[in-house]
């Protein structure tokens, strides 16, 4: 329950601990097969890949964790970007899908995400968290069921839907493990669940967590009317990189004026 989750959250280990804070929270069905298996020896068996994700993480998991906590989701929703881009905010798809939530131009603007010639907000922190936690909450509760709420985001809710049509015509289940799917998306569950299993019990798969600290990473200030990318890390005495991994939304040297937007 809320309740629960808020008196186990409040423990010293989690609050110190941001990790702990996520494994609290876990709240979707577990899933135990054979795809689970292969993707538990796959990122067991690059340790560097998972430490290079959980750093890159770092910077905006704690972010996620209280958009999360407000909306009362699961935690395990804030390990999809390890998934959707190996927590790469400058991520971009083949498919043109663009962020750390991989949003597609269209679904992106239907969630208020700005794509114009100076920025792209499926690149901006708070905006794609924001935007991927409202669908993934909208798709839960047309689908009632967290997995099908994750296959549709990974495949499309029309063509879940359709799925489930078909097997219901069919006469056969209708849960995600009983329906006809890209293997993407059939693996896209096992993924999340293998990353699960691996941050709850690190030790069993040889995985060595950096720890990151249950506060937050950055702090947000308005953007002033039109302001260079290069003189605004200058003036936040930040570096380029570590500003750009922060602020990555822009497309331009300049951030123009006129933005409500926060750097």
């Amino acid at each position: 329950t809320p309740e629960r989750r808020h008196e186990l959250g409040s423990t010293r280990a989690a609050r110190v601990d941001l990790w702990r804070r996520v494994r609290v929270g876990h709240a979707i069905p577990d899933l135990d097969n054979e795809r689970v298996r292969k993707w538990e020896r796959y990122y067991s068996e690059r340790p560097d890949y998972v430490q290079r994700m959980t750093e890159r993480g770092g910077r905006y998991l704690f972010h996620i964790m209280e958009e999360i906590d407000k909306r009362e989701l699961p935690s395990e929703l804030a390990l999809l970007p390890f998934i959707e881009s190996a927590f790469n905010p400058e991520a971009m798809s083949r498919a043109r899908a663009s962020g750390m939530w991989q949003f597609m131009p269209a679904t992106g603007r239907h969630f208020d995400l700005t794509q114009n010639v100076f920025r792209d907000d499926r690149r901006d922190v708070l905006a794609s968290t924001r935007a991927a936690l409202d669908y993934l909450g909208k798709l839960h509760v047309m689908f009632g069921d967290w997995h099908l709420a994750l296959a549709a985001y990974n495949w499309g809710e029309g063509s879940v839907s359709r799925a489930i049509a078909r097997n219901q015509k069919a006469g056969l289940p209708t849960d995600y493990l009983s329906l006809k799917m890209p293997n993407e998306t059939a693996y896209y569950v096992p993924k999340l669940q293998a990353l699960k299993n691996i941050i709850s019990q690190p030790h069993l798969f040889g995985i060595d967590l950096p720890p990151i600290a249950n506060r937050p990473y950055f702090a947000t200030v308005k953007k002033p009317a039109g302001i260079d990318l290069a003189l605004a890390a200058k003036l936040a005495e930040t570096p380029m990189d570590e500003f750009i991994a922060l602020n990555p939304s822009y497309n331009r040297p300049v951030m123009p004026g006129g933005s409500a937007h926060r750097i």
